[in-house]
């Protein structure tokens, strides 16, 4: 078919990009595969996907609705793939710098605006409930049964923070627990955990205070954790442990408003 030429003042034009094809639909229910398609006065031209050449037929027999809604669909849900990846991209620049910040040695620390600093792991306690004993803890960790605290010495942390949401860097030395657990008051120490272990199977029934936090993962066994919600003034612990198995190590800070 001999292309015909039309030179017309208004000429409405529509061609889905990167999209594949449109349906041209018909008012009889039939649609025609078009690569792209005008309106030109009372004529709609389309290229044919089927054969390859333009063609050309009545206004009249085009439900011209239907089909710009379905283009307009399509040209809107290929802008919003677009913008979901380069978010994605862009989280991911983001989640490669940050790794970078990360130092490789395993522990806890603490961000302070472009500065990473380490957080020291606190020497943690098992105090039974009669008081006769103070152990450190090891691993395998000789039990007592009846109530028990995991504890740390002094009602205080040494490590300051003034941020309710404050960020830190976790780098696990193996693929275990961890999460953010607010602390308690037991003889002037701050209690990490309640133990109960169980007569005769020695079972451990651990209860600590876990505050919700939010994990993003950086890389293998990095994540950046930080919480929920606001945290209230208090002393707080970054826990990384085995369930059950009472192996707690403790990164201790408190959370004090700044004035």
């Amino acid at each position: 078919m001999t292309a015909l030429r039309f030179v017309l003042p208004v000429c409405l034009v529509f061609v889905l990009f990167g999209a594949g094809t449109i349906k041209l639909y018909m008012t009889d229910g039939t649609y025609q595969l078009a690569r792209e398609y005008k309106l030109e006065g009372d004529r709609i031209r389309y290229y044919s996907i089927e054969r390859g050449e333009w063609e050309e037929m009545p206004a009249e027999l085009v439900d011209l609705k239907k089909t710009e809604n379905e283009v307009k669909s399509r040209e809107e849900s290929a802008r919003e793939e677009k913008a979901a990846l380069a978010a994605e991209t862009k989280a991911e620049r983001e989640a490669a710098h940050e790794l970078e910040r990360v130092p490789k040695d395993p522990g806890v620390y603490v961000v302070e605006g472009d500065a990473v600093k380490p957080v020291k792991i606190a020497e943690s306690k098992i105090v039974n409930n009669n008081g006769r004993s103070v152990l450190k803890i090891l691993t395998p960790l000789p039990i007592v049964t009846g109530k028990q605290w995991v504890e740390l010495d002094g009602a205080h942390s040494a490590n300051v923070v003034t941020n309710s949401r404050q960020e830190f860097y976790f780098r696990l030395s193996n693929e275990e627990r961890f999460g953010l657990v607010r602390m308690s008051q037991h003889k002037g120490n701050r209690v990490v955990e309640k133990l109960t272990i169980i007569p005769v199977t020695k079972d451990v029934m651990e209860e600590a205070d876990l505050v919700d936090t939010f994990r993003l993962q950086l890389g293998e066994l990095i994540y950046k954790i930080w919480p929920e919600k606001d945290l209230t003034p208090g002393e707080y612990a970054l826990v990384e442990y085995t369930e059950g198995k009472v192996n707690m190590q403790v990164w201790d800070f408190a959370y004090r408003p700044a004035k």
